[in-house]
């Protein structure tokens, strides 16, 4: 039950990173803005 759980939070976040890469779609064009935007986007999700 525990590992549904888990799954079900790291499943939804990456939801939500896929919102939001959907509005920042131009970070996506190297390695570096990748990362940057995956933090960007986390902290984003976080702050809600």
């Amino acid at each position: 039950m525990m590992i549904y759980k888990e799954r079900h939070l790291i499943e939804s976040f990456f939801s939500k990173v896929k919102h939001c890469r959907q509005i920042f779609w131009k970070f996506d064009k190297m390695a570096e803005a990748s990362m940057e935007f995956l933090a960007f986007a986390s902290i984003i999700i976080w702050l809600r």
